[in-house]
């Protein structure tokens, strides 16, 4: 297995892994800060629900990240967006770089 090289991680996002709801509104765990490779690009994706949706950036970080779907993520330019999906990428020992990418609205 090959992770996503370090050097490619130039970026710095902040995730604040999303717990559930209350009767005050959206419960959320502590931030964590992770390196990422931020990529600011509008495109259609899938929800975990199989829905149609458009992501405005996803970033990918190392393998063993956790971002559960509506966490709230914040990106290097100070936006705070919501994870629509993050997918562990594995090459099954291919030399492809491992990662997980996070679809973010």
């Amino acid at each position: 297995m090959s992770r996503i090289p370090g050097w490619l991680l130039r970026h710095r996002i902040t995730i604040e892994p999303y717990r559930g709801d209350s009767s005050t509104g959206p419960l959320y765990g502590p931030p964590v800060a992770v390196r990422a490779f931020v990529d600011e690009q509008t495109r259609t994706v899938r929800t975990p629900g199989g829905e149609e949706t458009t992501s405005s950036s996803t970033a990918y970080c190392v393998p063993g990240v956790v971002a559960p779907p509506l966490s709230r993520v914040t990106l290097p330019s100070g936006r705070t967006t919501t994870v629509i999906a993050a997918l562990s990428r594995d090459g099954g020992g291919l030399p492809t770089p491992d990662h997980v990418e996070i679809q973010l609205q």
